[in-house]
């Protein structure tokens, strides 16, 4: 399949490649910016690195990457995918989101995210969006919550972080009987 671009007045979200990654750089050097995740992307080396690991995923046809240009700023800010695709059950998650701070609290993520589960209920017709987050991360389970994930429990201790901490990882979801309801009312004008 073919990664789709995605695309409002707010954001656009096209095919993250070896091609166009370099755009996200600096913003990737930006001190802990993924704290909460056991990826690296503080070098050029290894923001190309996670790069090809989205991409070995897209080629397994388990993830869609993207990389995100805001069109009010007029610049690149960071990266989301459709990843853990279960083609079978129906079921994909949202994930391996990063925005630079500079755009945090903005209501580019609001507009990514209404974009990404459009397309994942309405194109790909699929029945349930999941998204996992660090535990500890509030500022992304605030986050998840504000585009209609509930909570559907907690996984003790199941990600290694790159420190040698375990975290533990809490579950969200949006089924698609629930999609119509959460279009209306959390994105309502989108």
């Amino acid at each position: 399949m073919n990664i789709p671009t995605l695309e409002n007045n707010r954001v656009k979200l096209s095919p993250l490649s070896l091609d166009n990654y370099t755009h996200l750089t600096k913003i990737s050097q930006q001190e802990n910016l993924v704290q909460y995740s056991p990826s690296k992307i503080d070098t050029p080396e290894d923001l190309k690195a996670y790069v090809q690991t989205a991409l070995d995923w897209y080629n397994n046809n388990t993830a869609l990457p993207f990389i995100v240009f805001d069109k009010q700023t007029n610049s690149y800010a960071g990266t989301s995918r459709y990843m853990n695709i279960n083609w079978h059950n129906s079921v994909l998650e949202i994930g391996a989101t990063w925005i630079g701070r500079e755009f945090q609290g903005t209501g580019l993520n609001k507009n990514m995210k209404f974009l990404m589960l459009q397309y994942a209920f309405e194109t790909l017709k699929f029945d349930k969006v999941e998204f996992r987050v660090d535990e500890r991360n509030m500022a992304s389970r605030k986050a998840v919550e504000k585009v209609g994930g509930t909570f559907e429990g907690l996984l003790r201790k199941n990600v290694l972080m790159l420190d040698g901490f375990r975290r533990n990882t809490c579950c969200f979801g949006v089924l698609n009987t629930e999609w119509s309801g959460i279009k209306s009312k959390i994105f309502n004008g989108f």
